[in-house]
């Protein structure tokens, strides 16, 4: 079994939610705030979100707020079709999401405002790193690790890593292809549509296509895979 000179370093992380002082009653409003709020306001109210939205017909806090608040089920739509993980850097998904409410300005000039109290709130997080205490060094050990580290874990090296490196790639397949020259295994892990699954969804994939991978290292010894 391929041992890599470095291992992987599970860690977490914790994130702290600060409250910003840009609010907004209406669409231009929001519109207005989309465009200086700073990359973490637009990364919290997407990816930060997005495990939130699971279970709803939403995708990120922006669609939720129109869909709810102000009742512009077709801008909620629209809105909830934006998948974040399809852009490369935080400044090309905030111009996507001023590009959707834009297009419904033009057809839909005044469109309602808010009652008091349904107003959207910018927020930002601030991320506190720490180490899990796990390492792997091969394939075996990661996947021993990967059934039991925290979902936060998972979520830093799989979800919020494609923002940090801000190359679309996650920690996990990013060291199995440098480290362990798996680079088929790579691609299959980065295929996971991070889009429709939870965060226990993904646990669920990765261990299936690194059992997979195991498997084949048994049946094929010595054959780099």
């Amino acid at each position: 079994m391929i041992q890599a000179a470095e291992p992987f370093q599970f860690v977490a992380a914790s994130y702290l939610i600060r409250i910003r002082t840009e609010r907004a009653w209406t669409l231009a409003e929001l519109a207005a705030h989309l465009t200086n709020v700073p990359p973490s306001s637009i990364s919290y109210h997407t990816f930060q979100t997005l495990e939130s939205h699971h279970y709803t017909a939403f995708s990120n806090d922006f669609a939720q707020w129109a869909g709810e608040s102000l009742e512009e089920r077709a801008l909620s739509e629209h809105l909830s079709n934006v998948d974040p993980y399809a852009f490369r850097e935080i400044s090309d998904l905030r111009q996507e999401l001023l590009r959707v409410i834009d297009g419904y300005f033009s057809v839909f000039p005044e469109p309602r405002e808010a009652i008091p109290g349904d107003e959207f709130y910018f927020n930002e997080t601030v991320t506190l790193i720490f180490p899990v205490g796990m390492r792997a060094r091969n394939l075996a050990e990661f996947l021993m690790a990967l059934k039991y580290i925290d979902s936060g874990s998972i979520y830093y090296h799989f979800y919020e890593a494609r923002v940090r490196l801000g190359s679309g790639i996650d920690d996990f397949s990013l060291w199995m292809e440098d480290a362990l020259g798996k680079r088929e295994l790579a691609e299959r892990i980065r295929a996971i549509d991070l889009f429709i699954h939870s965060i226990e969804g993904i646990r669920e994939h990765l261990t299936m296509a690194i059992e997979k991978e195991l498997r084949k290292e048994m049946e094929f010894p010595g054959v780099e895979r």
